[in-house]
């Protein structure tokens, strides 16, 4: 009796670990073909530099993925992102003293954005792809008017800019922290009842509600952790720059889209891997490395980009379990009918 369980618990397992292995292959081969025609790529110079931004876009990223497995998207990420920057130049005003207030600053006006977001769409059940776009507009918009209020060039606290610079065992503490954040997601997606029951929520919002789940508030709740995430992602970048401009982040639009999209996601909502997520932004930003490695012009750059995430929608997780239940399934017939024919 426990030997047919065991084994449907196995091969669901593995179904679901089959949607978030193609990253890792990814990584495999980039580091393959970097070894073969861009080594400095894998110099430890240039590995530290990709390091706290390959963590920076993971953060982003993350902050993506919860909104995707909620079954919406959210295009304000930018905005976000730039905002959060701006205000460590703004409020900052260059003076070490305020480096807490401008941080919890640029972290309360981005909770306030998600909020917003997720009220027009948890709230009154807009269309996520809609709002977020509108709400990216606006966002631009005040940072432009509000960038206007400081000198041009304006540089972030000296003491932030110089812990983004420090290193823990050779790498920028961004990176740790991205890391640190990673873990927190995965373990708290397995071992908290939150956890699990957002991933319920993202899978089946209708059931959820049957059984007294408030779905609503999930989705409200999770804008405001997705635009917290992404003013992390601003207020570490402007201390990586020091001088952020207000196009500082307009890599952020698609960059987190395609890290959750390649790191295995269910577009649909439900499933996702916070470190498949995560070693996706690093592989984004290690291909990135390596084209501007082997000196492509950008025309050819956004080329080789662009292919490589419509290479991560053909082979996305969706339709990687789609293929692994068909083989399951071919295989399951042949033994059924043997069954079948002998109890004949």
């Amino acid at each position: 009796m426990t030997t047919p369980r065991l084994s449907s618990a196995a091969v669901s397992s593995f179904v679901v670990a089959s949607r978030y292995v193609p990253v890792y292959l990814a990584l495999l081969l980039l580091i393959g073909v970097a070894a073969i025609w861009a080594p400095e790529t894998l110099s430890s110079v240039s590995l530290r530099a990709i390091a706290p931004y390959g963590a920076l876009l993971g953060v982003a990223a993350l902050g993506q993925m919860l909104v995707v497995m909620t079954g919406g998207i959210d295009l304000s990420t930018p905005g976000t992102v730039t905002l959060a920057a701006a205000i460590m130049v703004g409020v900052g005003q260059g003076s070490d003293e305020r480096i807490g207030i401008a941080i919890l600053t640029a972290v309360g006006v981005a909770a306030l954005i998600g909020l917003v977001n997720g009220l027009l769409i948890g709230g009154i059940n807009l269309n996520p792809l809609i709002v977020t776009l509108a709400m990216g507009q606006v966002v631009i918009g005040v940072v432009n008017r509000y960038g206007r209020t400081f000198p041009v060039q304006s540089p972030v606290p000296e003491g932030w800019s110089s812990w983004t610079f420090t290193r823990i065992m050779g790498i920028s503490p961004v990176f740790w922290l991205g890391l640190a954040i990673t873990l927190l997601l995965i373990l708290g997606f397995r071992y908290t009842s939150v956890g699990r029951r957002f991933q319920v929520v993202g899978a089946n919002p209708v059931a959820s509600h049957v059984v007294g789940i408030r779905v609503n508030l999930n989705r409200i709740l999770v804008y405001v952790v997705a635009a917290v995430l992404y003013a992390l992602t601003g207020v570490a970048l402007a201390g990586l720059l020091k001088t952020p401009g207000v196009s500082v982040a307009s890599q952020y639009l698609l960059g987190p889209i395609a890290a959750v999209v390649i790191g295995g996601a269910s577009l649909t909502g439900g499933l996702a891997s916070s470190m498949s997520t995560f070693a996706a932004a690093i592989f984004l930003t290690g291909l990135n490395q390596m084209l501007l490695t082997l000196g492509l012009p950008t025309a050819i750059q956004n080329v080789v980009f662009g292919l490589v995430i419509i290479g991560g929608m053909l082979v996305s997780g969706d339709r990687i379990i789609k293929a692994v239940e068909r083989v399951l399934r071919e295989r399951r017939r042949p033994s059924r009918l043997k069954a079948e024919t002998t109890e004949a």
